[in-house]
């Protein structure tokens, strides 16, 4: 219910997963959204005081082996399930609370964030893809990374009008919004390729039942990341990029043929 509350492009792309992939995927994908959601919307409240509670509660269930909270419950079950490596959990919960107060980063801090909110979220569904074989995860984990990454900053992108405008976030080091010109756009755009093509490399690699979802993802981003470059900068900082859902089952179907075709 929050997968497809919130978003329907994961929602579709969760779909083409084989079954026993799906319900692991929405626990991630439901604790993932409601961090996020505390540190972005629960503007009435002590943001910091209710994060603290999440993490908190986060740990006891996942110690305890279940929760009367539904989404800690259905996430402390993928984490016990598949053996997630805590730190990851933490490393993300630390990127969360990173948003409280960060208004800009550094190089550092950039590269921080991206690892804590995307890059260990990729690494603990891929623990799910792989049934948690350790061999694998290992070989895949930088792939893993860089798709997370991609996506993560494509987003940055999508959503630089809501993130700049309303919250007075830049997440990009060293670039100034108001003056967000062509080639400092084009240079953000190379670096966001760079993770992209490696993590295509990484979804060939997968094992068969999950590797067409993750593809759907990855089309349903490169299409979004197409859209974002051919558009100038001041349109992007004016309005949240979207794709129309008609797109996205023309793009999901287009991307079914090239997956039975073995054309990725």
């Amino acid at each position: 219910m929050v997968t497809n509350s919130y978003s329907t492009s994961f929602s579709l792309g969760i779909r083409f997963l084989h079954v026993h992939f799906r319900e692991p995927i929405y626990g991630i994908y439901g604790f993932v959204r409601f961090a996020d959601e505390i540190v972005d919307t629960f503007h009435e409240y002590d943001k910091k005081a209710l994060l603290d509670e999440f993490r908190k509660d986060t740990f006891l269930a996942i110690s305890r082996g279940i929760s009367l909270n539904p989404v800690l419950n259905s996430f402390q079950k993928v984490v016990n399930d598949y053996k997630i490596d805590h730190t990851l959990i933490d490393t993300f919960l630390k990127s969360m609370e990173m948003d409280l107060d960060k208004k800009a980063y550094d190089v550092n801090g950039y590269k921080e964030y991206i690892l804590g909110s995307a890059e260990v979220v990729g690494l603990m569904c891929l623990k799910v893809f792989v049934k948690a074989d350790e061999k694998m995860y290992r070989e895949l984990t930088p792939y893993a990374m860089a798709l997370g990454s991609a996506f993560q900053k494509i987003n940055f992108l999508r959503d630089l009008h809501a993130d700049y405008l309303g919250m007075g976030r830049v997440y990009f080091p060293n670039v100034e919004l108001t003056e967000l010109d062509p080639e400092t756009k084009a240079a953000l755009e190379d670096d966001i390729e760079i993770d992209f093509n490696k993590g295509l490399e990484g979804i060939k690699l997968l094992p068969k039942d999950s590797r067409f979802g993750v593809y759907v993802a990855y089309i349903y981003y490169r299409k979004l990341f197409n859209k974002i470059k051919s558009l100038h900068p001041e349109r992007i900082l004016e309005e949240r990029i979207r794709i129309p859902n008609s797109q996205k089952m023309a793009l999901f179907a287009s991307s079914y043929v090239r997956h039975s075709l073995n054309l990725l």
